[in-house]
């Protein structure tokens, strides 16, 4: 059995910033209003024609493979986690190897939304731990702006999410005592409409009957969420997954050095920070900055947090996320 580690780490974000006021333009809210409901300042949203999920996906990738110190056709699989694809089919992963050039390798598409990340880290630390792939690449990125409902109707949903994409490669450890130590996986599937987007789907209509129907008012095309209900699962969940994965490996929350939670709501990530005790220096947040991205989040706050110096060797870190599905799930990392 081996270990996986991670070795590179890239973002990207579009240049274009979405301020609080600039949304109070278009629809009734404002600056006071968002961030006291989520903490959120700004968030970025792709110009149109510049970038799409596969775009933004290659450049934070490019970036990781360079700070890996390997050659992309040393990648030998790649895991793609988006609920924002270029295309209903075929999924991102395929057009990443076609972009970035990389040989004929295996792409796999991860669908867990918030929890993506996670999810695709777990699936190539598996991968790895038996001996089967060296280094690994996985991506999260998400293209939100083009799906939402920038109306006042919406604003509880839009106001919320943004762009962006992050990376990591992950590969062999030389040690037992580094790496990846753990993850771990749920879902509670009968929650899964609290937060979806149930149109463009194939379960309930023929494509047909939907470009007929042609009907301004179907809010179906556009997320919705039952935002009290998310939150109140969403701390238990995170609590109980974070907890999951110390107990394993014999750890507890004093023990952890930097929590990187996916970055759903600022008022969640603070909630479980006082639940562990745990200093501002020890979590890292940039919902402020960047809003949701949903699969990107945590590699984005990651990066930034590796960027700035607080991570560092023999660390312990510890992702943890939370989502639609509902699905959710941790790593825990010796770094």
């Amino acid at each position: 059995m081996y270990n996986s580690k991670i070795t590179g780490l890239g973002y990207y974000v579009p240049d274009n910033v979405v301020t609080n006021d600039d949304l109070s333009k278009i629809m009734d809210t404002n600056d006071a209003w968002i961030q006291e409901r989520t903490g959120i300042k700004e968030r970025r949203h792709v110009i149109k024609g510049e970038d799409t999920t596969t775009s933004m996906g290659v450049k934070a990738a490019k970036i990781a493979i360079e700070r890996a110190g390997i050659d992309k056709d040393d990648i030998d699989f790649i895991v793609f986690a988006t609920l924002s694809p270029d295309y209903y089919f075929p999924g991102p992963g395929v057009l990443v190897q076609r972009d970035l050039g990389i040989k004929t390798v295996g792409a796999l598409d991860v669908r867990n939304q918030c929890s993506g990340f996670v999810y695709a880290i777990s699936v190539a630390d598996q991968y790895i731990k038996t001996g089967m792939y060296k280094n690994i690449l996985v991506i999260g990125s998400e293209l939100h702006s083009y799906g939402l409902d920038m109306t006042t109707r919406g604003r509880a949903v839009s106001v919320i999410f943004g762009d962006g994409a992050g990376a990591a490669i992950l590969s062999r450890a030389e040690s037992q005592d580094e790496g990846i130590l753990s993850t771990h996986l749920h879902s509670e599937g009968q929650h899964a409409e609290e937060l979806s987007l149930i149109a463009p789907g194939m379960g309930k209509r023929w494509v047909s009957d939907i470009i007929a129907d042609n009907d301004p008012n179907d809010e179906s095309y556009f997320p919705y969420m039952n935002g009290q209900f998310v939150f109140k699962n969403a701390v238990v969940r995170f609590s109980e997954v974070i907890m999951e994965g110390l107990g394993k490996n014999g750890l507890q929350p004093n023990d952890i050095d930097l929590l990187v939670p996916h970055q759903a709501n600022l008022r969640i990530s603070q909630f479980i920070q006082n639940k562990f005790g745990l200093k501002d220096d020890q979590v890292f947040n940039n919902i402020m900055s960047y809003g949701n991205t949903t699969a990107a989040s945590i590699p984005i706050a990651l990066t930034e947090a590796w960027e700035s110096g607080k991570v560092n060797s023999g660390d312990l870190v510890v992702l943890a996320a939370f989502g639609s599905g509902f699905t959710w799930g941790s790593v825990i990392i010796r770094w």
